[in-house]
């Protein structure tokens, strides 16, 4: 199935469009370590040197005379791994929390269901600044802040669907044979919830991006990793003399963020062919 979802993306042109965005931006990520082994801080050159003055650095550098090119390809990393490890946590906690409430209802819907108001209540940024504020500055932290703000959504999503399929004859013939509450959600349900689910996963992904590569901008980034928002924070003061410095890792985050949307887009249609024949 998953070959076959991943043939039907290459036919789409929006899908191709984003994975091959995608693919450049994980190959950056895949060979930061070999084309630059000395790492991201390390002052190769004059500071600010203008992208195409100087051969060896093609984006130019930093105030600090750091490489452009090696702080994008590392910060690479960041933002995928960080976006992956979010959405996953996200994910899960999302789809358990939704999936017992749509299946049980009753006092188990309105209690889980009134936990993921508590959460929607708070503005997610504020809320993933705070947690980062409170317990500190970490890839750890910052991925755990960003799944916390993430997963009411999926759990909404999830609950719906299996509101929905749990009246279904399927389900039903399901318990008359004896089969158990967590094996009819996770054999049963969930695979018919998965199309909403996966498209949803490619949106989640491309916020976490965005809200790491903010936090970092904000001087609430890990100190130890290099990030887009890391670059994005230090050419913020460089604004009237080095606005390249702001512009490089700002495309990258575009360029990623659009992959995945243009994805999520693919994925949308080749997932639900009759909204695509209805449009």
């Amino acid at each position: 199935m998953t070959l076959t979802l991943f043939r039907r993306l290459l036919r789409h042109p929006s899908g191709l469009v984003g994975l091959l965005l995608l693919a450049l931006v994980l190959a950056m990520s895949l060979t930061a370590g070999w084309l630059f082994p000395d790492g991201p801080w390390t002052m190769a050159g004059p500071p600010r040197a203008w992208p195409g003055a100087d051969p060896r650095f093609p984006l130019g550098t930093d105030s600090f005379g750091r490489d452009l090119v090696a702080s994008i390809f590392y910060g690479s990393r960041i933002s995928l791994m960080v976006g992956v490890s979010a959405a996953g946590v996200a994910l899960v906690v999302g789809i358990i929390v939704g999936a017992v409430a749509g299946y049980f209802g009753g006092w188990v819907d309105d209690t889980l269901m009134r936990i993921t108001d508590a959460f929607q209540t708070i503005p997610n940024f504020l809320l993933s600044i705070a947690i980062v504020g409170i317990i500190g500055a970490s890839i750890g932290t910052i991925t755990f802040a960003i799944a916390i703000v993430a997963w009411p959504m999926i759990a909404r999503l999830v609950r719906a669907d299996v509101l929905r399929l749990r009246t279904y004859d399927f389900v039903q013939s399901c318990k008359i044979i004896g089969m158990s509450d967590l094996r009819i959600i996770f054999q049963q349900i969930l695979p018919n919830c998965m199309a909403p689910i996966i498209v949803t996963a490619s949106v989640l992904v491309a916020n976490a991006i965005v809200v790491e590569a903010s936090l970092a901008f904000l001087g609430l980034g890990d100190p130890n990793v290099m990030s887009w928002g890391t670059v994005l924070n230090i050419g913020r003061q460089e604004l009237r003399s080095g606005w390249y410095i702001t512009a490089v890792p700002a495309v990258a985050l575009v360029v990623t963020v659009m992959s995945l949307n243009l994805i999520g887009d693919a994925l949308n249609d080749v997932l639900n062919p009759r909204l695509k024949e209805r449009t």
